[in-house]
């Protein structure tokens, strides 16, 4: 069982651990920064993403698990040329080529144990070999002509927020893009295919629903023992796929809700995963008030609604993509609101126990 828990913040990244006395916060780092992702890489060294709003994005990196913290090489967007034009195709808008966000980091391949990608707003991916010293822009996807369809969802801008490999071939990439669809390289990102078969928008015009490019995924999980078997916690509902993301399955049963903006999935059994309902769309809250996580067991066929240790009367919290996460046993889960609360789990969902009600608003979690 991991017992290890980093929590991004919108005022800091903190460290959860279970001690003789139960879970609870040991460490406070980088306080008044907005921690907007972290990672862990195959070294053990602590890398956290922050977002300075006008003052930019900077990467820092921690060989001494959070004592200490050096500032690294923030991936960086080509010079746009004068004569090309890259626009929003909603809000008519320039897209700019200039980091505003890093949104997800993931380790590459087992065998490349120095390697990061890197997904950010407005739509950039980036790859480090050198566990982020340095970074490489994924030029073939951004040069991609299909990418000029993307479009803002939550943000103003495109954004990925999800990163896959696969860990039988190392060679094959995945990524969701908030708005932009399911794309997948089977070339180490040397060229990119917009995948999704079957995935629905609801908030397209009809004609346009099935259309890959409008989609607006919030989160990509896939299951490290089945990789063929991915999940997608989609902007209207709950997908999954059974052949590597090439055709979606849409689940419409789910209780109280099908929205929401988290997912994760059992890593030894890929009919069970896990999600965090919310009204939709506007309102964007608790359903009812109530703070529950949905369960399935059998690929979609049922959910259980699981909520003993969860508030049940006058909660509205709101659960980001990347705040609900799950350990590598698939025994403990571990999920965080806008409104600073932090609940944990160690039997897979039945009963919760709340970490923190003081907390800063939380962008993300993740067990090491």
């Amino acid at each position: 069982m991991s017992e290890q828990i980093l929590v991004g913040t919108r005022k800091g990244l903190f460290l959860v651990a279970k001690s003789q006395h139960g879970w609870d916060i040991q460490k406070a780092m980088l306080l008044g920064d907005p921690v907007t992702m972290v990672l862990v890489d195959r070294h053990n060294q602590w890398h956290a993403a922050i977002e300075h709003g006008h003052y930019g994005v900077k990467m820092k990196r921690s060989n001494d698990q959070g004592n200490t913290w050096e500032e690294v090489a923030t991936p960086s967007y080509p010079v746009k040329p004068d004569d090309v034009e890259d626009i929003d195709p909603i809000r008519q808008a320039p897209i700019p080529w200039d980091l505003m966000c890093v949104w997800s980091l993931e380790c590459g391949a087992s065998n490349k144990p120095d390697e990061i990608w890197c997904g950010t707003i407005p739509g950039g991916l980036f790859r480090s070999k050198d566990c982020g010293d340095s970074w490489d822009f994924i030029d073939s996807l951004w040069q991609h002509p299909d990418r000029k369809k993307w479009m803002g969802g939550g943000a103003d801008y495109p954004g990925i927020h999800s990163i896959v490999l696969d860990p039988r071939d190392e060679n094959i990439i995945k990524i969701a893009v908030s708005c932009g669809g399911l794309w997948a390289s089977l070339d180490d990102g040397a060229s990119w295919e917009c995948y999704g078969r079957g995935l629905r928008s609801d908030y397209a015009p009809e004609e346009f629903a099935y259309d890959p490019y409008m989609q607006d995924p919030h989160r990509l999980v896939q299951c490290v023992s089945a990789p063929d078997h991915m999940w997608i916690q989609h902007h209207n509902g709950i997908f999954k796929s059974n052949d590597a993301g090439a055709n979606w399955q849409e689940i419409n049963n789910a209780q109280p809700s099908c929205f929401g903006f988290s997912v994760v999935v059992d890593p030894n059994d890929a009919n069970t995963a896990w999600f965090v309902p919310g009204v939709k769309d506007d309102q964007r809250y608790a359903v009812q008030g109530s703070v529950v996580v949905s369960r399935t067991q059998d690929g979609g066929k049922t959910f259980e609604v699981l909520r003993e240790g969860l508030p049940q009367a006058h909660a509205y919290d709101l659960v980001y993509r990347h705040c609900l996460d799950i350990d590598s046993h698939g025994q403990s889960l571990i999920f965080g609101s806008t409104t600073g609360n932090l609940w944990l789990s160690e039997n897979r969902g039945d009963v919760w126990q709340q970490v923190s009600s003081t907390l800063p608003p939380i962008y993300c979690t993740r067990f090491i």
